[in-house]
């Protein structure tokens, strides 16, 4: 199995700016694509940005130009940069990653656990 820790979250003033991290571990065959995704109180969960192993990236367009997603392929591990923070950006942000474990050599989605991010006015 995949298991995904976010880490990172937390209260910020609006303009301000956080990072979140997401280690993928366990028997991993190989990670493919990695993503944040973001839920709102009362809305869907959204996708915020994404990024392949070979580096392209797809982001929401409430968010390009503040946020940049990167990703460390050698610690499994995905980062969201996220800059001039507003308060609709509130929201739970979980960690995605399509990836291949050693226990059924076939690409499937994982999901973190979460990490709340709260931008203040």
């Amino acid at each position: 199995q995949v298991q995904l820790v976010e880490s990172g979250g937390g209260l910020v003033q609006a303009g301000g700016s956080l990072r979140l991290s997401c280690a993928a571990s366990g028997s991993i065959v190989s990670v493919n694509y990695m993503g944040w995704y973001r839920q709102a109180p009362g809305k869907q969960r959204e996708l915020v940005a994404a990024i392949t192993s070979s580096g392209s990236t797809n982001y929401a367009d409430s968010v390009k130009g503040r946020f940049t997603i990167s990703r460390d392929n050698a610690k499994n591990t995905v980062y969201l940069q996220m800059n001039s923070l507003k308060p609709e950006d509130t929201a739970v942000y979980y960690c995605n990653a399509n990836a291949i474990a050693a226990s059924t050599y076939r690409g499937m989605d994982y999901w973190g656990k979460g990490t709340l991010v709260t931008v203040s006015s």
